[in-house]
């Protein structure tokens, strides 16, 4: 598949990228080659093969929760750059 201007023009869009038009010619041979190496996928027989969802067969060992050492609310605030008498103090994100 070859990658047009009108097409790559639109791939940036929506992935919210700036493409400079000297690099264009380069993005365009670059993506044509990663869709041409796709689609030979094509060409293999994948009736009955089950789709992956990991690429590890590892299974996550969980453990139960327990409590531990806690901090009391007064160790938690010691080392804090800028307190009042119970919250950490940061500043204003919102307006």
């Amino acid at each position: 598949m070859k990658i047009d201007k009108e097409t790559l023009s639109k791939i940036a869009h929506l992935a919210r990228l700036e493409i400079d038009e000297k690099d264009a010619p380069k993005m365009m041979e670059d993506m044509s080659k990663m869709i041409s190496f796709v689609e030979k996928l094509n060409e293999l027989d994948t009736e009955g093969v089950e789709p992956l969802t990991t690429m590890s067969h590892e299974i996550n060992a969980l453990r139960e929760d327990e409590i531990k050492g806690q901090l009391t609310k007064e160790e938690a605030l010691k080392n804090a750059p800028k307190k009042d008498s119970d919250f950490f103090r940061v500043p204003k994100v919102l307006e």
